[in-house]
């Protein structure tokens, strides 16, 4: 009865409540950041999706490092515009020291994993963050990733699959389920589906993230705190919490702190 409710509430945070979340709007263009918005086909999920990399004016472009940010489930929606605007201004304060940006396409449901609609996960790995990194002229290896609720799901479930890769790994609200409420179909096809991504799981077995700077953050009123912090547990890392929700005006709130700690562990990165 208890684990049919927690999936209630769990399911309602990543339809209904997805709204809050969303403040799409373009890109801004301000004088210190430049906005490149382009159509990539993918020959994996047979489909164009719009990507946003964000540039920074001042520095060397090999020396920046690019950061890979996930957006969250984003409805009918365009993805990478939903956090353009809080990212673009994070980057501004943040100065000659701002890494260039990715805000990289996950379809409306994705949550950035391989499933029945496409290969998602195989796309961001083999095809949207080669073609970013090409296009951003950063240093192939000089890479970190992370992201917001559906994103920061992602985030941690693509750096887990591929240990060693990202300079630095964000899990932001991020949406982590568990066997009892694993919101199928929304977030996962099916049980099967759901234990080949789950982070609890796998954290149980060692931690995938081993010698990765690693930031994990969730807000008092978050439906995913207690999944959140077991997984931090898990891991033997420090998670944030913070007074908030899971909407919008709480990550975007913190998004200040989100960019300092990316372009400090890009920055630091050999």
């Amino acid at each position: 009865m208890l684990a049919a409710l927690v999936a209630t509430l769990l399911a309602a945070a990543l339809t209904v409540g997805v709204i809050a979340l969303l403040a799409s709007d373009d890109p801004p263009s301000p004088a210190g950041i430049e906005a490149q918005i382009y159509v990539q086909r993918s020959a994996l999920l047979k489909r164009s999706l719009e990507q946003i990399l964000l540039l920074p004016r001042e520095g060397r472009a090999a020396d920046r490092g690019l950061l890979v940010f996930l957006h969250s489930r984003t409805g009918d929606l365009d993805g990478p515009r939903t956090w353009s605007a809080a990212v673009t201004r994070a980057l501004e304060r943040l100065g000659p020291a701002a890494p260039a940006v990715l805000l990289l396409n996950g379809g409306k449901s994705s949550f950035f994993h391989d499933r029945a609609d496409g290969p998602w996960g195989r796309y961001v790995q083999r095809e949207a963050i080669p073609e970013g990194v090409r296009r951003a002229r950063t240093k192939p290896g000089r890479l970190a990733i992370g992201g917001i609720s559906m994103g920061g799901f992602g985030a941690l479930d693509l750096a887990a699959s591929r240990p060693g890769r990202f300079c630095a790994v964000g899990g932001h609200s991020p949406a982590i389920l568990t066997s009892d409420n694993f919101a199928a179909p929304v977030a996962f096809d099916d049980a099967e589906d759901f234990a080949r991504h789950d982070l609890l799981a796998r954290a149980r077995r060692g931690d995938p993230y081993r010698g990765t700077p690693l930031w994990l953050d969730v807000g008092t009123e978050d439906p995913f705190r207690a999944t959140t912090a077991q997984l931090a547990a898990e891991l033997h890392r420090k998670v944030h919490v913070w007074p908030g929700k899971h909407d919008g005006e709480y990550s975007r709130s913190h998004m200040d702190a989100y960019l300092r700690f990316y372009a400090r562990a890009l920055a630091a990165c050999r």
